[in-house]
């Protein structure tokens, strides 16, 4: 093979695979051999599925249209059969996976060849990924600091050119967050566009998104491709795409657009001017190709919104430890998590069935709020972190006030759990950096359904200011 793959993207890859100018076991060694390198320094990847990554490499794929492509999935919900899973808790022991996921199996008809899974925060709690167990992820950028959460170890893989393209999942912004910190674009799909099928119906009352961070935007959409679509008895369903396909989206500059511009915290927390900045500059660029831009406001209750949120966040907790006590036979103990985690399992074990719902009924009304604030646009511009990438520790709280760090994580991530709630898609886009080289997303969301208007503006953003180029101090 006389090509350097690092950092060419998924499509480019497969295209190699396709001319017969590389072979999936040659692409699959190269991924291995950057692991190898990157891992011990970023702590990346926690479980490495090396010898069975190359056997797969070394038969007969599917012929999918990322065909012989390296791959990795964050170690949250999406189990491969055979696999280790643990979800970054100590308590899963040496659990191994008897089952696939759905959407891990059209991973895998598509062509993807998977190396190995990526590290996470335990039970994908916190916007960073610094669990006990595994120890934190660093970002490729600058390692002192967060690479966000809860798809922190993929985001630091794609963006340090071990992969082209990692899985992920967003129940509050967990994909987006990494994009933003780590420098890479990552989207939320629509709730129901990818099926959590077989294992569960949803997450956390449909607050979970599954699929994946990339560098390019043209890979997100026909990864998208081919893994959306619903199972018979999912308990949502997406509207089905408008066009040919999202990678189709892609190719085309969408008409002249009405674009909301949203920089005030909705929850009424403290916004870092670069990250205002970054809209700004992005809603200026908007402006220069045709689109028009707004000022827009939410009106929603921001203190509501949290305190319902954090409740829905701690049922979904308590949920997930008692998943793993069912799995394992026994009931867990305070040492078996880490405090926060049990923290979070004492709230939601506490919440009284009405309790729940009149939270979710409270989100719900709150969701139709800001769907009504952002109707009159075909898309909204805000930032999708208040904060650039903060440094590791960050998160950290005293013994006995492990709450507190659900409050800081507040207010890092006042503008990504709203999608969540409403279901909408929205994105992240690798649009700014701060005077330190650090990265600086920009978020952009759309109506129910309508992946495809970000599709078309991001990869429109893409090429009047492309950032494929751009790549951290530790990859270089």
């Amino acid at each position: 093979m006389n090509h350097d793959t690092r950092w060419l993207d998924a499509t480019d890859q497969a295209a190699l695979v396709a001319d017969a100018e590389a072979t999936p076991l040659e692409l699959v060694d190269e991924a291995i051999s950057r692991i190898e390198s990157l891992n011990p320094t970023l702590n990346a990847v926690i479980f490495e599925l090396f010898d069975r990554a190359r056997s797969e490499a070394a038969g007969e794929l599917p012929d999918g249209p990322f065909r012989g492509v390296p791959f990795l999935l964050k170690d949250f919900l999406a189990e491969l059969e055979g696999a280790p899973f643990a979800e970054s808790t100590a308590f899963a022991g040496d659990f191994v996976s008897t089952r696939s996921q759905e959407l891990v199996r059209r991973y895998r008809r598509a062509g993807f060849v998977i190396c190995g899974k990526t590290n996470t925060p335990e039970l994908g709690i916190l916007p960073t990924t610094e669990p006990r167990r595994f120890g934190a992820t660093k970002n490729p950028w600058d390692t002192t600091r967060t690479t966000g959460g809860s798809s922190g170890g993929s985001a630091a893989a794609v963006a340090s050119g071990m992969v082209a393209a990692a899985h992920g999942n967003d129940g509050g912004g967990s994909i987006r967050i990494p994009a933003s910190c780590c420098g890479l674009f990552g989207l939320k799909p629509t709730r129901g566009r990818v099926s959590l099928a077989p294992g569960f119906g949803d997450q956390m009352a449909g607050l979970v998104h599954e699929h994946v961070l990339t560098r390019s935007v043209r890979d997100s959409a026909a990864i998208l491709d081919a893994t959306h679509g619903a199972v018979p008895g999912d308990p949502y369903a997406a509207p089905a795409p408008r066009g040919a396909s999202f990678l189709d989206a892609t190719r085309s500059d969408p008409d002249a657009l009405r674009l909301g511009i949203l920089t005030a915290s909705p929850t009424g927390s403290t916004v870092e001017p670069v990250c205002v900045e970054a809209v700004e500059r992005t809603a200026a660029l908007c402006e220069r190709l045709g689109h028009r831009v707004e000022p827009m406001t939410i009106d929603a209750n921001g203190d509501a919104f949290v305190e319902h949120f954090v409740n829905l966040w701690a049922a979904g907790n308590a949920w997930a430890l008692g998943w793993w006590e069912r799995q394992l036979g026994r009931a867990a103990v305070p040492g078996d998590v880490e405090p926060l985690t049990w923290s979070l399992v004492e709230l939601g074990r506490s919440l009284r069935a009405d309790q729940l719902l009149a939270s979710i009924e409270s989100l719900q009304s709150i969701s139709r709020a800001i769907a009504a604030s952002m109707e009159p646009f075909d898309a909204v511009l805000l930032p999708t972190l208040a904060e650039a990438p903060v440094p590791l520790g960050t998160f950290d709280a005293p013994e006995g006030d492990e709450i507190l760090a659900m409050l800081r994580a507040a207010t890092f991530t006042p503008f990504t759990p709203m999608f969540n709630v409403t279901g909408q898609p929205a994105a992240s886009l690798p649009m700014h950096h701060d005077a330190d080289g650090l990265p600086i997303g920009v978020q952009v969301a759309a109506r129910f359904g309508d992946e495809e208007t970000i599709l078309s503006l991001a990869a429109q953003l893409e090429r009047a200011e492309p950032w494929a180029h751009r790549h951290p101090a530790t990859a270089p």
